[in-house]
């Protein structure tokens, strides 16, 4: 450390210096730096690669003013909470929480600190708002929470920092509008509260600059920064195996084995997955071939949480070799004994990938070593461009969209829970919020018209009148039922309707016994496939279905080598812009396949000399004949989400050109669509236009017209009612089945389509499904980045590339991901032909 650096070291106070001379350590100049800028008052945003002492920076200045400050003497009276650390993950919070509390201890700094989730008593909760701690660790629901307490006030008076951990996952989701707005609020009830963010990858830091500061019209203002380069480079490798990939599916099978050497090999390896069925199976299959007994455990959302907590203490004291987990896990979670991170299937994002390899190590100065395991043969480019973009330190996170209004509207109602609002002062606060600074008075307007009648179609009806103005003006709560009903369905995760596993054992005569341990949930629409003696994987283990009584499926031992995998409708996360773009430049230059694996390098020229490979940006169409069908496959690489509104907007059009197509399956990477008509002859004699076919004027009448009579919309819509607080799903005592909310969601959809279609709940859900569901300005931009460059190749048979979507076209639907077994099938027939 520098001169500086020293002198700024000895301004600490003299446990601080103790301790730092007891360890044999100096704080690094960007700790130092933080907390020269935090006691000059300014919010700050600071950027550091994993383990470089994040976590210290962000509360060095709490910790340093706390220490001066000292106990509070006896009849001060209340003192409320000094720092908010607000993480997006619950179990980061409890990690943070057992970190902290050591150096705290070992320094004897005179200053409590409390962790508060869901999964906190009530009693705990309850006890905190009469005695807060000084420090609180908790996550944007719990702050949105005590914010519409009528004592939130009171609380909070006190509040001098808030510390935003992983910020890049936190601002671009409805949870970071949420807590955007949680945000703005706090600074009216302590006005000198200042924020220090922290993250780690970032791809645009003044967009989170902005975020950490409140907005003023004319004015734009940001945080300050400050950014620590270096680390060491991460170790990262694809997979070597002498196995076959898989030219399609999404499990990885093939790699089991070579995954499990992996595992003897390493001390603790964390094994990432994409979604929870992901989870499962691969746990399953490890445990299949674990001869050598290794501690192995499984972590994701919908186990229970004491299951989660017994894992993460495991981890923590070293008592196991693996866990296999979803994002659950990848975020800033501290186990310096994790020495390897797997990544079975694609990470779909470079810097989703940055943020789960530096799990690996976690200190800044020891590379992180982590193995990339594609699950077919598109994946290995995939993870080779993710490989790639993490050595040149490229970051693909997305950017912080516009304020959500369903979010605006729970948080309306949320402050009228708190104390009676003026609509003026309110509508100033919010918009001082960086994604709702462009939020015009007439949508806020509205949005509080909303929250008071449901809107014009609904005023009629009394249950819709959250809200009353009283003689003064200002707004309050109808009653007191208002603001409980607020408090049990808060939130902005709206998960599919899930249903509680109950363990019972089978007693003679195959008897059901009395309930047993909770063992999580499980999604209702996947156990309404099952029959009762079906069984299926999950937590670790092999249940036989023994059916549904109310809000719960019993579930008992089972035993099978083929359990069926629950599939979770959330989770699966769209391939970033960044890496299909890299994905594509590959493919368009040889040059740059010596370093993928040599079967998939055979596979790219056999393309090559049976049709060919797509330039960087250029839209490959391919159409060929096969059994009695004629087949289309365009290779936009855009991802899933643009591809299955593609498919959508293209059958349409094509159904208008008489082409008669019957159906269509999007990947990743490619989009296949069958019809009866021969379509290759159809674009070679004139009768289809293929710039006609995929011109952008399809994202106005045809996108419009098709999302007026598909599903899409009432299923985006429930969600957005759900978040609103128009439709509950929780009430005192019960809770509402999936089914229930559905057919609410649905009536209340056709009622305010047909007399009042421009309701803002409405418009919110036409904004959702843009960005969430339908990706339309990524499929604007490759529709403009295509035109004047589509090619066609007339085949008469499948080429090398289509194997992939073919075989999903081909297979059965099987609950979980695309089965590899039922791949297998047809796979063989396929590739033959395409090997010609």
């Amino acid at each position: 450390m520098d001169q500086n650096g020293a002198d700024s070291l000895a301004n600490l106070p003299a446990p601080f210096q103790r301790w730092f001379a007891e360890k044999g350590w100096r704080p690094r100049a960007h700790q130092m730096e933080l907390l020269r800028r935090a006691e000059a008052g300014e919010s700050t945003l600071l950027i550091a690669p994993t383990g470089a002492g994040k976590t210290l920076a962000g509360f060095l200045p709490a910790l340093t003013d706390l220490t001066r400050r000292g106990k509070p003497k006896p009849g001060t009276g209340f003192r409320g909470v000094h720092t908010l650390y607000v993480s997006p993950l619950k179990a980061l919070a409890v990690d943070i929480e057992r970190n902290l509390m050591k150096p705290v201890a070992e320094m004897g700094l005179p200053l409590t600190i409390e962790n508060r989730t869901g999964d906190t008593p009530a009693s705990k909760r309850q006890r905190q708002k009469l005695n807060p701690p000084d420090i609180l660790l908790t996550t944007p629901e719990q702050v949105a929470l005590l914010l519409a307490n009528k004592e939130s006030e009171r609380f909070f008076k006190d509040l001098r920092y808030i510390v935003l951990d992983e910020l890049h996952s936190l601002v671009t989701s409805k949870r970071g509008h949420m807590l955007s707005l949680g945000l703005a609020r706090l600074r009216r009830l302590a006005p000198k509260l200042q924020t220090i963010g922290l993250s780690a990858t970032v791809a645009e830091p003044m967009d989170l600059q902005k975020w950490l500061v409140a907005q003023k019209e004319g004015e734009p203002r940001h945080s300050g920064l400050v950014t620590v380069e270096g680390g060491a480079k991460p170790d990262i490798s694809i997979l070597k195996t002498e196995e076959r990939i898989p030219w399609a599916g999404h499990s990885a099978k093939y790699a089991i084995p070579d995954v499990y050497d992996l595992l003897k090999d390493h001390q603790t390896t964390l094994l990432f997955v994409n979604t929870r069925s992901q989870a499962e199976m691969l746990f399953q299959e490890l445990w299949t071939i674990n001869d050598d007994n290794l501690p192995i455990a499984l972590h994701h959302g919908s186990l229970d949480v004491s299951q989660r907590r017994k894992v993460e203490a495991a981890m923590a004291e070293n008592r196991l070799r693996a866990v296999v987990a979803t994002s659950t896990l990848d975020l800033g979670i501290d186990w310096g004994d994790v020495d390897l991170v797997v990544h079975v299937g694609a990470p779909k994002g470079a810097s989703r990938l940055a943020q789960r390899i530096g799990r690996a190590n976690h200190r800044m100065d020891e590379p992180s070593k982590a193995v990339l395991v594609p699950a077919n043969r598109f994946e290995v480019m995939e993870c080779q461009a993710a490989l790639d973009a993490n050595y040149i330190g490229a970051q693909d996170t997305p950017p912080v969209g516009a304020g959500a209004l369903d979010v605006l509207a729970q948080h309306v109602l949320g402050m009228a829970c708190a104390e009676p609002f003026d609509m003026l002062e309110l509508y100033d606060e919010v918009v001082g919020a960086s994604p709702y600074a462009d939020l015009s008075w007439e949508t806020f307007e509205r949005i509080v018209d909303f929250v008071a009648t449901g809107g014009y179609a609904l005023r009629a009806y009394e249950r819709y009148a959250r809200i009353r103005k009283t003689k003064e003006g200002r707004w309050r709560v109808s009653n007191p039922q208002v603001a409980q009903q607020y408090r049990l369905n808060l939130g902005t995760i709206v998960e599919s309707p899930m249903l509680n596993l109950r363990m019972v054992k089978r007693g003679e005569k195959g008897r059901i016994g009395r309930g047993g341990a909770t063992l999580g949930k499980v999604e209702e629409y996947f156990l309404e496939q099952l029959s009762p003696g079906d069984t299926f994987a999950f937590a670790g283990k092999v249940l036989r279905f023994e059916g549904i009584r109310e809000n719960e499926a019993l579930v008992s031992q089972g035993f099978s080598l083929d359990p069926k995998i629950p599939a979770y409708a959330g989770g699966k996360f769209p391939l970033s812009t960044y890496l299909a773009d890299q994905v594509r430049s590959m493919l368009a230059d040889p040059e740059r396949w010596h370093r993928l694996p040599d079967q998939v390098r055979d596979w790219l020229a056999l393309q090559k000399d049976k049709s060919m490979l797509p330039k960087r940006d250029e839209l490959l169409i391919e159409t060929f004949p096969r059994g009695n069908r004629a087949y289309l496959v365009a290779y936009p690489f855009e991802g899933r989400l643009a591809h299955q509104t593609l498919g959508m907007l293209l059958t349409r059009r094509l159904e208008r050109f008489g082409a008669k197509p019957l159906g269509f399956v999007a990947t990743d990477y490619s989009l296949g669509i069958w019809g009866l008509e021969d379509l290759g002859l159809m674009i070679s004699n004139g009768r289809l236009s293929l710039a006609e076919l995929f011109d952008e004027d399809m994202l106005g009448d045809d996108l419009e017209a098709w999302l007026a009579e598909s599903f899409l919309l009432k299923r985006t819509f429930r969600n957005c009612a759900v978040i609103a607080g128009l439709i509950e799903r929780r009430h005192p005592g019960k809770e509402k089945t999936g089914r229930q909310v559905t057919v609410s969601a649905d009536l209340i959809y056709d009622v305010l389509r047909s007399h009042e279609p421009d309701h803002i709940l409405l418009q919110a859900t036409r904004q959702d499904a843009a960005t969430g569901l339908l990706d339309i300005s990524r499929l604007g931009d490759m529709l403009r980045r295509i035109k004047g460059h589509i090619t066609h190749r007339a085949l008469d048979h499948i080429s090398p590339l289509a194997v992939p979507v073919m075989l999903e076209i081909g297979r059965e639907s099987v609950p979980g991901e695309a089965h590899d077994a039922v791949l297998a099938e047809a796979a063989d027939d396929l590739i033959a032909e395409a090997m010609g």
